[in-house]
């Protein structure tokens, strides 16, 4: 049998465990930054859903709030936009203002995990 045969390669990373025996080449420094990473990631996306993000529409007459699990939280009509013969107005305003907050929620959601990741593109 060959001297070796059947054990981890040798010298790849300097000794201290660093590239000995893990797949693929990773070493102890790569596990914990990912490590980090993932923990940074967790902790980011709690603080984000417990956010709330707000929009207005109509020039401020309808102000739309939702939490960072997307969820409207509030929603206020100020009594100028509450026109009877115009409803359909007022609704295309409450569409917008709530859409708009959904979509601040998702882009700082979306923001914050690049930042964590350098840009990675990786499933959240």
């Amino acid at each position: 049998m060959a001297k070796g045969y059947g054990r981890p390669p040798m010298g790849r990373g300097g000794g201290k465990g660093k590239g000995m025996g893990m797949p693929g080449g990773l070493n102890m420094d790569m596990i914990k930054q990912a490590q980090k990473m993932q923990a940074d990631m967790e902790k980011t996306q709690a603080e984000l859903l417990e956010k709330e993000y707000s929009a207005t529409a109509g020039g401020g007459v309808i102000s739309a709030t939702v939490d960072g699990h997307h969820t409207l939280k509030s929603l206020t009509i100020d009594p100028e936009a509450v026109d009877p013969d115009d409803v359909e107005m007022l609704q295309d305003m409450v569409i917008a203002a709530v859409n708009e907050a959904i979509r601040a929620a998702i882009e700082e959601m979306s923001t914050s995990m690049s930042k964590i990741t350098g840009g990675m593109n990786l499933p959240i």
